[in-house]
């Protein structure tokens, strides 16, 4: 549908066509398309001699008044095609015994041939509506041909109602306690043995080796934040050891081990004003103590939202909130990058009197990196090589990135100059007595006063897991063994307690490591739609061994720390672009916002804008776009305590997207925010 309606769009109609056989309507068309300039003048006799040849040995008058000559030949550029309204119907031998009176000339290349069978499935539907046939037989324009077929897709497609909204079964435990924890269990057990058989392919190896240095980088980058802003109290080796022991801990016993736990931003922002809060009231030297009661509040209260079955809130969260919260993260990841990078520039200022030699390498690996990652990416849908080996390169493309511009930066002699992984313990992290933490230390009011600050650090814990779930388990990626996310919320609540006792960071759901994770596991199939090209997951490898061998090999890291000091930082921010942008990918709200700088014409024809007003669409993809910028102001603040408040703007997401019901039409705010595309789609206007 969308092929046609562009091509009349765009002026391939002709009206009252004067014409007598087909030899004479196939001339006239050709003729049109020639001085249009969709077809070259040295192909005009070629493309006329074909199709008249084609119509001898096979007509194409299907009957309904309607005739679909076309011809391919892969010396065509472009496909195209011309609507046809003869001013008198001429007999050219329908089936059915009426009269031909419309005629879809279609030429193209020999690939087009899907294309074909699709737009003569959709002729077919038209020319069999009989409204059609009469308000095109009555069109003085060729607007009015377009507003028939707008009509005819309401009358077909257009009416029909959208689907309420289904609460996934993981959301539906019933109001006791243990009730959701019970149904995760006895979901997700009957698959473990499998989680492990699932893990042993080559596939597994590809995502492994990418997610370490993935999961790697952050870790080195939140910790060595962490350890200068609580004077080494927490710092890079103590992220390591909390990322390893708690990311091996979940794979093992949460029930959707393709989930990545590790530092977020939100999470470490809380943290470094709670250590300006002890040091403001004296207790900078206790401050792991007020850290460990106050993760142990947040412990409790985490264990005790997955007892009661508080997770089955997420079920008022729709796809308005998780795309806007997803977005957020990946833009976090890219702005970290863009970032960094600058800072080099700035330091270069500094420190080099204005030369910008290591800058500038810096860019150089950050972008060759990210460039190398996506084009390899990129081979799985290309025509070159075997199958097998786009596999490889497109599974392998991060690692092998990253491989070759640590090469580059060391065969260019810059590594001594750049920035590496920085992975090396402070003074005041190595000096300590214990590696348990002394909670009794601590004044017994603040044992108390921690279950304060613990409440607004469960919030967004629940939060970040909750909706990093939710898009994990999107009916989008094909997830086959069920969700869990009582059972989930419960082994991270226990983790969190366990970090808290030695003093360790919080590891919660990161979204962008574990949405790369997902893809990294995702068997794709390239889906063409007309003009346009999408991936799309049709099987996803769930399984344990993959979260299990990324933090060992975290873990082992610690036994070899000096290696990754060789390892520039600039090819880890690359990472962190790649991973950024490849998240981006798939979001319906991103897709919206390139909406609002598009002629309304070219919208690519899906479930939304052939049902919804170009205006409604707009006005709701402005409203997250707003939603998504306050967001991104909070994480940005220069005030640090309204940083902390990020859980409670996450949080209003879900009155805002209530609030919208009292504006917009029901039926359109179904089809905007409907969780998954509605299955007639695929056929009709794809």
């Amino acid at each position: 549908m969308k092929f046609l309606f562009q091509s009349i769009a765009e002026g391939s109609c002709l009206l009252n066509l004067e014409a007598g056989d087909m030899r004479e309507i196939i001339s006239q068309a050709v003729d049109f398309l020639v001085q249009t300039g969709r077809l070259t003048e040295k192909l005009r006799n070629p493309v006329v001699d074909g199709i008249l040849e084609r119509e001898r040995a096979v007509p194409t008058v299907i009957g309904h008044a309607c005739a679909v000559p076309h011809f391919y030949d892969d010396a065509i550029e472009a496909p195209a095609m011309v609507f046809i309204r003869l001013k008198r119907a001429v007999n050219l031998g329908a089936p059915d015994g009426i009269a031909t009176r419309y005629v879809f000339v279609m030429i193209g290349d020999r690939s087009k041939t899907t294309q074909h069978l699709d737009s003569l499935s959709t002729i077919a539907r038209l020319m069999s509506d009989n409204v059609f046939h009469f308000e095109t037989t009555y069109a003085k324009t060729q607007q009015d041909v377009l507003d028939a077929m707008e009509r005819h897709v309401n009358r077909n497609v257009l009416a029909t109602a959208p689907k309420p909204r289904k609460v996934s079964e993981g959301l539906q435990a019933p109001p006791k306690l243990f009730a959701g924890l019970m149904a995760d269990i006895r979901r997700r057990l009957p698959h473990y043995i499998d989680d492990f058989k699932s893990g042993f392919r080559a596939k597994s190896v590809a995502s492994i080796v990418f997610m370490f240095f993935a999961c790697l980088a952050p870790a080195v980058t939140f910790g060595g934040f962490m350890g200068l802003e609580t004077g080494g109290a927490i710092g890079a080796p103590e992220m390591l050891l909390a990322t390893s022991v708690c990311g091996l801990l979940y794979a093992l016993f949460a029930g959707s081990p393709l989930i990545i736990l590790g530092g977020i931003g939100p999470l470490l922002i809380f943290t470094i004003i709670l250590f300006q809060l002890c040091k403001d009231l004296g207790y900078a030297d206790q401050f792991l103590g007020v850290y460990g009661w106050v993760g142990l509040w947040t412990s409790l209260m985490t264990v005790l939202l997955a007892v009661t079955g508080a997770s089955n809130l997420m079920k008022y969260f729709t796809r308005f909130t998780d795309e806007i919260f997803s977005a957020l993260m990946s833009l976090i990841f890219i702005y970290k990058a863009v970032e960094a990078l600058l800072v080099e520039f700035h330091a270069s200022d500094v420190e080099q009197g204005g030369s910008h030699e290591k800058a500038l390498l810096a860019l150089v690996l950050a972008v060759g990196t990210f460039y190398i990652a996506m084009t390899l990416a990129g081979f799985r849908n290309s025509k070159y090589l075997l199958p097998w080996i786009r596999e490889f390169l497109a599974d392998f493309g991060p690692s092998i990135a990253l491989c070759a511009m640590i090469y580059v930066a060391w065969s260019l002699g810059g590594i001594d100059t750049l920035e590496t992984l920085k992975v090396s313990g402070s003074a005041d992290a190595a000096s300590r007595s214990s590696w348990v933490v002394d909670l009794w230390s601590v004044p017994v009011w603040i044992k108390f006063a921690a279950a304060g600050p613990a409440a607004l650090a469960t919030v967004l814990v629940f939060l970040s897991q909750n909706i990093t779930a939710r898009l994990v388990n999107s009916h989008e990626n094909k997830l086959v063994k069920g969700e869990a996310y009582h059972l989930d919320l419960a082994v991270v609540g226990g983790l969190i307690g366990l970090s808290s006792l030695f003093g360790w960071p919080w590891m919660v759901a990161a979204t962008v490591r574990s949405l790369a994770h997902v893809r990294a596991l995702s068997t794709f199939q390239e889906v063409v739609s007309k003009s346009q090209r999408r991936e799309e997951i049709i099987h996803v490898a769930e399984n344990r061994v993959t979260g299990i061998a990324i933090h060992v090999l975290i873990g082992g890291t610690l036994l070899v720390l000096p290696l990754l000091e060789y390892v520039p930082m600039a090819t880890l921010y690359g990472i962190f672009l790649f991973m950024g942008f490849v998240s981006l990918r798939g979001i319906q709200f991103i897709e919206r916002i390139g909406f609002l700088l598009m002629d309304s014409k070219l919208y690519p024809i899906n479930h939304y804008t052939r049902r919804v007003p170009t205006r409604t669409i707009n006005l709701f993809t402005m409203i997250q776009f707003v939603c998504l910028v306050v967001l991104c102001l909070v994480n940005v603040a220069p005030y640090q305590p309204l940083r902390i408040l990020f859980p409670v703007f996450i949080a209003l997401l879900v009155p805002i997207r209530f609030l919208l019901d009292r504006f917009f039409d029901k039926d359109h705010l179904a089809f905007l925010d409907a969780d998954e595309v509605p299955e007639e789609e695929g056929s009709h206007w794809m």
